[in-house]
Formats: C-alpha cells, structure tokens, sequence
C-alpha cells in the first residue's frame, strides 16, 4: 500500500497531508459538451426558454460546484479558489447541435485545482440538462476531460489530441 497515497498503514481511506508541500499558483481547465436539439439551440441562444437564462445559471452552478468540490468528492482538500472563468461556444455540423463549455480556474495553494475544474464543468452541463429537459430528454453530455493543469510538484499537464 505504500506506493497509494490516499491509504493509511492500516489500508483505509486517507486524506493526503499537504501540510509540507509548497504553495504555488495552480491552474487548470477542464472541458465538456452538451449534444442540444436545434429546437434547444435556438431558445438558449434567443434567451426564451421559460426557466430563465439557461448559460447565466449553468455558469453560476458551474462556480459553485467548483468552490464545493470537497464536499462532492471524498479525498478533496477544501481549497480558497482565486478565479473561476466559465465560457461557452457553439459547434454546429449538420442537424447536430453541441455546446461547449470551458472552465478555468487558478488558486495559490498546496494542491492543484483539477477536480474543481472537472466538477464545475460536470455540473455546468448537467445544469443545462436541467433547464431543458421539458423539451428534450435525449441530450446527450460528452466526453468530460482535464485540458491543461499547471503548478505544483508534477509539473505542467498539456492534454494531446487523442483519436478516441
């Protein structure tokens, strides 16, 4: 078990002591997709779907996702976050409607921000879902993954295109 950080002598669960790691600035952004009908499109991007502003709420459930990501995940360090940028583009081919979402955050501290990246973008696309739901059941959320992460003892991450 030695080789597991997050287990005790013992084998059970743990959570890491940071207490001796240095602060540095850490970053990460995390991405998603959220495949829409065009139907769905259309009322997002006209601001008349009856819930309300679909991005401006998904973009604030993304940031509070982010700053309550300790409670979400069991062996996350709760972490004072520095900035959250949330941001939205579309991609359209043919009859397909995807929106994509990039979250970005950045903190000065002990251990990275990746999961704060990876939940907030989770929960941003499921807040879509949510909101549009009443009009299509079928949406689909993509492939949800870390983009880049830099800071701290293992250095700079820089995701390479992948044919998955």
């Amino acid at each position: 078990m030695a080789d597991f950080t997050h287990f005790n002598e013992q084998g059970r669960a743990r959570m890491v002591d940071i207490s001796d790691k240095q602060e540095t600035e850490r970053t990460a952004i995390a991405a998603t997709s959220i495949q829409l009908t065009r139907e769905i499109y259309e009322k997002i991007t006209a601001n008349t779907m009856k819930k309300g502003d679909v991005l401006a709420v998904a973009q604030v459930a993304g940031i509070m996702a982010a700053k309550n990501t300790s409670d979400w995940i069991p062996m996350c360090h709760p972490l004072q976050l520095k900035g959250t940028d949330i941001s939205f583009s579309w991609q359209i081919a043919g009859d397909r409607y995807n929106l994509q979402i990039e979250v970005s955050i950045k903190t000065k501290g002990s251990t990275g921000v990746e999961m704060e990246a990876l939940t907030a973008a989770s929960a941003t696309a499921l807040t879509v879902y949510d909101m549009c739901k009443a009009l299509d059941k079928g949406m689909i959320i993509g492939q949800t993954y870390l983009v880049t992460k830099t800071g701290g003892k293992t250095g700079d991450y820089h995701r390479q295109a992948r044919e998955d």
